[in-house]
């Protein structure tokens, strides 16, 4: 074991049920897991099923990067199921739901 790993600045964990969870719109909760000094920071996003946005999610100041742990997410052109990866370059929308749930991590590099 190496005990001085966990002791390395900004090295951190934290158990996603743990995190505090936020309400964005019905059904569609936050949890923010980390963020940066440089304003990078990465959620879960946990949609119920049958939610959605209420209107186009657009990606400023930079891109969105999404991974489906669980579910079926659809980005208002198509379905992707768990396993997916997503990147969607800054400026570019979608219009997030889901007809069955799903979870989704979401990274933002550049914050």
């Amino acid at each position: 074991m190496h005990p001085e790993i966990l002791a390395q600045e900004g090295y951190t964990s934290v158990p996603v049920k743990e995190s505090p969870v936020r309400e964005l719109f019905p059904g569609i909760r936050l949890r923010p897991l980390w963020t940066g000094t440089d304003g990078a920071h990465a959620n879960v996003l946990e949609m119920d099923p049958g939610t959605s946005w209420p209107h186009r999610d657009v990606h400023e100041p930079g891109p969105e990067e999404v991974f489906v742990v669980s579910g079926t997410f659809n980005d208002g052109a198509r379905d992707y199921p768990a396993g997916t990866f997503l990147h969607a370059p800054a400026g570019s929308w979608h219009v997030p739901a889901s007809a069955t749930g799903c979870t989704l991590f979401l990274f933002y590099p550049e914050g």
